[in-house]
């Protein structure tokens, strides 16, 4: 969003982590990681990274062949 929106302070955070190419991409952890800094997000966890009041995250992950996750969580507070 060219407006800044999917960053810090916007509407929808976007890989507050620095997403999974600066994690090398490594496969098979790629969804284990995204879910890791999502659980970190949703229970306040994430330190720097916060999203402040976050109350839903997405994952998404497409693998070999096309292989594609989606997960879900909501913060119970």
């Amino acid at each position: 969003m060219a407006d800044g929106d999917n960053t810090y302070g916007g509407s929808h955070v976007v890989n507050p982590s620095g997403g999974l190419l600066s994690k090398g991409h490594p496969l098979g952890a790629t969804g284990l990681a995204q879910c890791y800094e999502i659980v970190n997000q949703v229970r306040g966890t994430a330190d720097k990274r916060q999203v402040p009041d976050i109350k839903n995250a997405l994952a998404h992950n497409t693998g070999l062949g096309g292989a594609t996750v989606v997960t879900l969580f909501r913060a119970f507070r």
